[in-house]
């Protein structure tokens, strides 16, 4: 392998063909294969995820779908036997939403929807079925306050050019603290 972009880019299609088998035999759906080069030692990233539902890929999961993976690999008759780094993962937060099964598992969250022809939307992800989506938009005031909260949108998956999910931290008012307590064994223990 030369690390050509065309070269790479064949490379990532033959790999995706090889592992789907191997990665749906553990319920998950093959994402995404990255190939790369770092010097001569190829780099190939593999992003796995849910079939369905919420959540993430649980990290036992990750780590037998990386081995079963690496087996499949290593078999591989069309290798070339040039050294290779294996990462397996599931998709992060800055994944973009383009797939109904993106919306769906992301469903209670705050999103960003990209659409064409209009302006973008920012707000709470209500539902999602096969034909869209709806959005609780959140509309910004004034810097400090509290957004307003709009009119429920439902939107067509034909409409969005795409979407992300938005991180929320909670806000120190609305987190919900508990005090730490500690009785007097505790205390005895943290002065020794």
């Amino acid at each position: 392998m030369t690390g050509k972009p065309a070269d790479i880019q064949q490379e990532a299609a033959r790999l995706t063909e090889l592992l789907e088998p191997t990665v749906a035999s553990h319920q998950l759906i093959l994402e995404e294969v990255q190939v790369r080069m770092a010097g001569d030692q190829r780099i190939v990233h593999v992003i796995v995820d849910l079939l369905e539902g919420t959540g993430g890929v649980e990290l036992d999961a990750v780590a037998e779908v990386a081995r079963s993976i690496s087996e499949a690999m290593d078999s591989d008759p069309y290798d070339t036997a040039e050294p290779y780094d294996l990462e397996v993962s599931s998709p992060g937060v800055s994944r973009p939403l383009t797939l109904p099964r993106h919306w769906h598992r992301n469903v209670g969250r705050m999103v960003k929807v990209n659409l064409i022809g209009e302006e973008n939307i920012f707000g709470r992800l209500t539902e999602a079925d096969d034909a869209g989506i709806t959005v609780v938009p959140e509309i910004a005031v004034k810097k400090g306050m509290k957004p307003k909260v709009g009119e429920p949108r439902t939107i067509e998956f034909s409409s969005i050019r795409r979407g992300n999910v938005e991180v929320e931290f909670a806000r120190a008012e609305a987190a919900d603290l508990q005090e730490l307590e500690l009785d007097d064994e505790d205390d005895e223990n943290v002065e020794a």
